[in-house]
């Protein structure tokens, strides 16, 4: 069993690569690889989730907000095993199932004169000349830009290659990670001298909540009503006087409900945020996928994103898949791609229900965008089984304690 159990004060917030170094370097490798590259189950021997047509109002087992447990996974940061699982028999065929191939990277570090990060500096990336993928430096001055996330590639070359940093175009061609040929990360480092590659930054970090607000989703919605004040609260003291959070709520179920999606903008009060969501009650839903495509654009469309904010992060909370439809995979894609433009990351939590197709739809966004992967676990006891992560190595926590340690982290 991979895990620490770290259930008491908040662990200490992970390290990010570092500018020039390989990911290996500097042990972001899976340190865990059983079987010579096998993926580790990482909550017992329980392999499936869900799968099947669900009762609304079932609930998912997650009756005691405050004590349930969860886990995080970041591929970006363990590219050796996002490898053996994507070139392994027995989950190749995800990016097939949901048309997103997210091999060929481009990792950018953006610095200014002084070494410190450039933060939300706008990074396009060109093949032959046409712009394939446009994404925002996060507070670390990292941005992540892909080559046809959406076609697999049977050739691509580094020459074919360039780069524009903050309105800077670079001459060199840059590094190219991929999973076929490389078990590591390679960062483009980019000291951009410029005054003007710096944008206006302003103290306000944005945060959406997308929540699955089906019949199964009834026990999620209730940690979401008792815990999130708490959640906010500590986060805003953790960030100081000198950031704001703006918080908004995306809920949804799916078509043929009394509703497919309701919102609550941006506003500076989470309290408001919180009056809503303790509004919001689970039903609908009945068969197993549900509306995660409507989800995501009415979050772009109707959600006002603040340009100018510090950072952006979307928590997605669902236990279930987009349904298998070819229009709903386009849409899909064009609101992920969407996303990383804006330098929105999302951050999924897979709640119990989520079979493997939706372990790696949700896995798919969170790397597409710069994001991590978070999954709830059995170790608090509470409520039915959870399906077991194909992660390595991982420190289990409440999840309250893990939202607060990554709004932290992206608040730094």
């Amino acid at each position: 069993m991979l895990k620490k159990i770290l259930l008491g004060a908040a662990p200490v917030l992970a390290a990010v690569l570092v500018a020039g170094c390989s990911a290996d370097a500097l042990g972001f490798y899976d340190k865990a690889l059983p079987g010579g590259g096998e993926y580790a189950m990482a909550d017992g021997d329980v392999e499936s989730g869900g799968g099947g047509g669900r009762e609304p109002g079932s609930g998912s087992g997650n009756t005691s907000a405050g004590i349930v447990t969860a886990g995080e996974w970041r591929d970006l940061d363990h590219w050796a095993f996002w490898s053996s699982l994507m070139t392994g028999e027995d989950f190749s065929g995800k990016t097939d199932l949901w048309k997103m191939y997210p091999d060929n990277l481009v990792a950018v570090h953006a610095l200014n004169g002084e070494g410190m990060p450039r933060i939300g500096a706008k990074v396009v990336l060109y093949r032959n000349g046409k712009a394939v993928w446009t994404a925002r430096t996060d507070n670390k001055g990292f941005a992540y830009l892909w080559v046809s996330p959406f076609q697999p590639l049977q050739e691509l070359s580094a020459d074919e290659l360039t780069l524009n940093v903050g309105g800077n175009e670079i001459s060199e061609h840059p590094v190219l990670s991929t999973w076929h040929s490389q078990s590591e990360i390679k960062i483009n480092e980019y000291k951009i001298m410029t005054a003007d590659a710096q944008p206006v930054i302003s103290n306000v970090t944005d945060i959406a909540f997308i929540v699955d607000a089906t019949g199964s989703m009834g026990d999620e919605i209730d940690f979401l009503k008792d815990d999130l004040v708490d959640i906010l609260g500590k986060a805003s003291a953790k960030a100081g006087s000198g950031v704001k959070l703006r918080t908004a709520a995306v809920f949804y179920r799916d078509e043929g409900d009394t509703y497919v999606t309701r919102t609550d903008n941006f506003n500076a009060d989470y309290n408001k945020t919180v009056s809503f969501i303790k509004k919001q009650e689970a039903d609908g839903g009945g068969d197993y996928p549900e509306a995660v495509h409507t989800a995501l654009e009415t979050a772009l469309q109707s959600l006002s994103w603040g340009e100018d904010a510090r950072m952006k992060v979307a928590f997605l909370l669902l236990d279930a898949p987009a349904h298998d439809r070819a229009e709903v995979k386009a849409s899909l894609q064009k609101s992920v791609e969407r996303f990383a433009s804006l330098g929105i990351r999302i951050v999924p939590i897979a709640a119990s229900g989520a079979d493997k197709d939706t372990e790696f739809m949700l896995r798919f966004f969170d790397i597409l965008t710069g994001g991590t992967y978070t999954f709830l676990t059995n170790d608090s006891g509470v409520g039915g089984d959870h399906i077991a992560a194909s992660v390595g190595e991982y420190e289990v926590e409440r999840l309250n304690d893990l939202i607060v340690r990554l709004i932290a982290g992206y608040l730094e």
